[in-house]
């Protein structure tokens, strides 16, 4: 079958929408999806700046969305016309795997960064035959189809908005799930998050949802706008003393911390709002080594990376829909639609944060916009 793609060919170059191949369907444990969206996450932007570990040229996009139009067995446990959600790849059968934690599989970067999974990649062409890389976290969802392994596939009720829930397989899981799984944050309890993005807002959203006290630190002011109509605390990056700002805001301090900046800086900031014994999780990844000042990790506070929150998709992202259709997570108003043909407008309102999170709708229709509007941080 041929079907439109967006394909990004060098790592400096734009993408390009053109045709792509698929010489066979899905094979066993497999699933054809029909794409309605795929969220464009800062992850799909960083192959740029990979040093070339992930290979190209390639269809990026990890967040998507869509209709089972076709299954390679019986025994996906899926059916043509089941909406899903699609997820990280894992490889089922490590310990971790079986420990239900998929996002610490040994395999992970391997299947979902460099092109790991080479079973069946060759017959994912351009139109002129020339081989793609492997499928980018199993999806490769910046098209119109996509090939998915069904352990990647999350059901979802059909009376959901489709082209819109694609985020809650990454960005918003993550940050959901660093508060729900991560922290098991609940009433009463009090979070820092540095950084309002799409993960950073996924956590505001989560912990209002279950009932803790949120204190939200950016740069910009839109931004912390926004996580105020979120029931977030805002308290401006560049505030003077920023720990004990977040102290005298929370009575003592946080017992949670999630930092999604990467900025060293804000890191030590956020150990020293810190309650004795509180914890700080990073999801960004670093680029340098972090330094960390004498006493951030003194009376017992600890520091983790949290990776995908900790999620087993097909639990957390049914939470999440069920909190959205009770509106206590609304993560639509984070959104932006894009037609697939405006992917490089999309990513550039993505990187220079005009847009908290794009969605590209294969189908060219811009089908609804949430909060669309918040200013660059």
């Amino acid at each position: 079958m041929r079907f439109g793609a967006a394909v990004l060919r060098s790592y400096g170059g734009p993408f390009t929408v053109e045709e792509v191949m698929l010489a066979e369907g899905p094979a066993e444990g497999e699933v054809l999806v029909r794409i309605a969206g795929c969220g464009m996450c800062r992850t799909d932007l960083a192959v740029r700046r990979s040093a070339g570990r992930s290979p190209l040229p390639a269809v990026l996009g990890h967040e998507g969305s869509g209709v089972v139009v076709e299954t390679g067995s019986a025994g996906t446990g899926l059916h043509v016309g089941d909406h899903v959600v699609l997820s990280f790849d894992s490889c089922g059968h490590c310990r971790n795997c079986r420990g239900a934690a998929p996002a610490y599989c040994e395999s992970f970067a391997s299947l979902n960064l460099f092109g790991g999974r080479g079973e069946n990649a060759a017959r994912f062409t351009d139109a002129a035959g020339a081989a793609l890389a492997p499928r980018w976290f199993g999806q490769s969802s910046f098209a119109e189809y996509a090939v998915v392994p069904a352990r990647n596939a999350v059901r979802v009720d059909p009376s959901l908005p489709l082209e819109l829930l694609g985020p809650l397989g990454c960005g918003f899981l993550t940050g959901a799930g660093a508060v729900l799984n991560s922290f098991g944050a609940g009433p009463g309890d009090t979070l820092a998050v540095f950084g309002a993005g799409a993960v950073g807002l996924a956590a505001v959203m989560a912990a209002h949802a279950a009932g803790a006290v949120t204190v939200a630190v950016d740069r910009h002011p839109g931004r912390l706008a926004l996580a105020e109509s979120l029931h977030a605390l805002p308290l401006p990056a560049a505030s003077d003393d920023l720990p004990d700002r977040i102290r005298r805001l929370t009575g003592g301090g946080v017992m949670y911390a999630l930092d999604t900046t990467g900025s060293a800086r804000l890191i030590n900031d956020a150990l020293r709002s810190l309650r004795p014994t509180g914890r700080l999780g990073l999801v960004a990844r670093l680029h340098a080594a972090l330094p960390l000042e004498p006493g951030t990790l003194d009376r017992g506070r600890g520091i983790s990376h949290i990776c995908e929150g900790d999620a087993v998709p097909g639990l957390l992202i049914p939470r999440l829909t069920a909190l959205w259709q009770a509106g206590r997570f609304p993560f639509d108003r984070l959104i932006r639609t894009y037609p697939l043909a405006d992917v490089n407008k999309a990513e550039h309102d993505c990187d220079t944060g005009l847009v908290v999170k794009p969605v590209l709708i294969p189908d060219g229709r811009e089908r609804r916009a949430g909060c669309s509007t918040a200013p660059p941080v």
